[in-house]
C-alpha cells in the first residue's frame, strides 16, 4: 500500500488520485463488462465507481488493506444501485423496431461480433445467477482478486466468498451450455469439450487457489 499517496489523495490532491485512476480504471472496466455485458454502460460505471470514490476518499486509511478491492467493492455498489434503471432502459429499447440488417464483409468486425456474442451468452449465464453469488464469481474469478480481497470489498466473511464461489461455479457451469445450445448464433463458438472457445470469453475456468489471508 502507498500510505503517502492515500493521504495525498485524502487530502484532496486530484494528482495523486489520478494515479489511482491511472492504475485502476481498466480493472474497474473489466469488472463491469463482464458483469453487465453492455459496453456503454460499462464506462458509465466505471466513471460513477471513481466519482463516488473521489467522494468517498477520506475512507482510504489503514482499514483499505487493498485499493483495487476498494474500487471493485464501488463498482459492485453502483452496479446495484443502476441495475433498475439500466433494465427499463432495455425494456424501452426493446420496444423499438429492429435496425436494418447490414451486410459486413470485413473479418475484423466478424471477429468482433462473435467475441461479442460470446460474451453474451457468458453474461446472460451469469445474470442468471443469485446476485450474491453473481458478485462473488465476478471479482474473485474474472477480477482475479484473492478471497480475502473479495470478503473485504463485499464486507463478507472469507469463509462465504468461498462457499458462494463453488455454488456459482457449478451453477455456471450449467447455465452457460444451457445458453450456447439455446442461442443459435452461439452454438456454432462452442469448442468440442462444450467450453467457450479460449479467444471470447471463458465463464467457467477454475479459480486459482487462493490464500484466506
Amino acid at each position: 500500500m502507498d500510505f503517502p499517496l492515500h493521504e495525498r489523495v485524502r487530502s484532496g490532491d486530484r494528482a495523486a488520485f489520478a494515479e489511482i485512476f491511472d492504475e485502476h480504471a481498466r480493472v474497474v472496466y473489466a469488472h463491469a463488462i463482464r458483469t453487465t455485458g453492455d459496453w456503454a454502460l460499462s464506462e458509465d460505471v466505471m466513471s460513477l465507481t471513481f466519482l463516488e470514490a473521489w467522494r468517498l476518499r477520506d475512507k482510504l486509511r489503514g482499514e483499505v488493506r487493498s485499493v483495487r478491492a476498494w474500487l471493485l467493492g464501488i463498482a459492485t455498489n453502483v452496479m446495484r444501485n443502476t441495475a433498475r434503471a439500466s433494465r427499463r432502459h432495455r425494456e424501452a429499447m426493446s420496444r423499438l423496431p429492429p435496425p436494418e440488417a447490414m451486410p459486413d464483409f470485413s473479418d475484423e468486425v466478424v471477429g468482433q461480433m462473435a467475441d461479442a456474442q460470446r460474451l453474451a451468452a457468458a453474461g446472460r449465464a451469469l445474470r442468471r445467477l443469485k446476485r450474491s453469488e453473481r458478485e462473488v464469481f465476478s471479482l474473485v474469478v474474472w477480477s482475479d482478486l484473492e478471497y480475502a480481497a473479495a470478503a473485504e470489498a463485499l464486507g463478507l466473511p472469507v469463509g462465504t466468498v468461498r462457499s458462494r464461489l463453488s455454488r456459482a461455479r457449478q451453477k455456471l457451469r450449467r447455465l452457460v451450455e444451457e445458453e450456447l445450445g439455446a442461442d443459435p448464433d452461439t452454438a456454432e463458438l462452442r469448442t468440442g469439450n462444450g467450453h467457450i472457445s479460449p479467444s471470447g470469453v471463458d465463464a467457467t475456468r477454475t479459480a486459482p487457489r487462493r490464500n484466506a489471508g
